[in-house]
C-alpha cells in the first residue's frame, strides 16, 4: 500500500465525518433555505431551467446563483492547493477547511430573509470540500454527494461477485459505506433542521473543526 493511500486525508474514519456533514448541509438548506440544494448541483440545474423557462426569473436566480458560487469553490480551491501544497508550517486542506468552518458558522447567524446568500455560502463551502477531499483508501469519491460513490459502489460489487477478488469487495464496502454515512447524515440533518431552525449547520463547522485536527499529524 502506497504511502498516498495511508494519508489521514484518505482514511475512511475523516471521509465518513466529511459525507456525514455533507448530507446534514443538504438537508439544511432544503429544509430550512428555501428548498435549495447546497451539494446536489443536478438538481438545481433542472429547477433553475424550469422556473426560467416558466417566467420565473427570481426564483431561477435563487438556484442558478448557488451553481455558480459551487463553481467559484472549486475554483478558489484549486488556487489554494497550488500555493499552499509546498507549504511546510500548515497543510492547505487545513487552509480550506478553516474557510469552510468560519463561512458555516456566518450561515447560522443568516436571518430567513438572507436565505439566497446563506445558500451560495454553503454551496461555496461544499464546493471546497468536494475538490479538497477526493480520495478515500486511494479510491475516488464524493463527500457530498451520491451519484458517483453509487456507481463506483455498485461497479466494484459487480466486479467482486465476477472475479472474487477481495480488493474489489473492500473498494465496494467503501463507497456503500460512505453512502450510508451520507443518508445518516441527511436524515438527522432534516429532523434537527425542522426542530432547531438556522442554527442547525453550526453542526457542521464543528465537524469539520475535528476533521481538521485530525490533519495536524500529516
Amino acid at each position: 500500500m502506497s504511502l498516498e493511500k495511508t494519508q489521514t486525508s484518505e482514511s475512511f474514519r475523516l471521509s465518513a465525518l466529511l459525507s456525514f456533514s455533507g448530507g446534514l448541509q443538504d438537508a439544511y438548506t432544503y429544509n430550512v433555505r428555501d428548498g435549495i440544494f447546497a451539494n446536489a448541483q443536478t438538481g438545481n440545474v433542472v429547477l433553475m431551467s424550469q422556473s426560467f423557462m416558466q417566467g420565473a426569473w427570481e426564483k431561477g436566480l435563487s438556484y442558478m446563483l448557488p451553481l455558480l458560487f459551487f463553481a467559484a469553490g472549486i475554483f478558489l480551491t484549486e488556487r489554494i492547493e497550488n500555493r499552499f501544497k509546498l507549504g511546510s508550517r500548515i497543510h492547505w486542506r487545513q487552509i480550506v477547511l478553516f474557510i469552510e468552518i468560519i463561512m458555516l458558522i456566518v450561515v447560522g447567524f443568516l436571518p430567513d430573509r438572507l436565505n439566497m446568500l446563506a445558500n451560495i455560502l454553503v454551496s461555496f463551502s461544499c464546493a471546497m470540500q468536494v475538490q479538497t477531499f477526493r480520495k478515500v483508501h486511494g479510491y475516488g469519491y464524493a463527500s457530498t454527494m451520491c451519484i458517483g460513490n453509487l456507481r463506483s459502489a455498485t461497479e466494484s460489487l459487480s466486479q467482486y461477485i465476477r472475479t472474487k477478488e477481495r480488493r474489489l469487495l473492500f473498494k465496494s464496502l467503501h463507497f456503500f459505506g460512505i453512502i450510508l454515512i451520507f443518508a445518516i447524515g441527511a436524515g438527522i440533518g432534516g429532523i434537527l433542521s425542522i426542530k432547531l431552525g438556522i442554527g442547525t449547520i453550526w453542526i457542521s463547522p464543528a465537524i469539520l473543526l475535528v476533521v481538521a485536527l485530525m490533519m495536524v499529524k500529516e
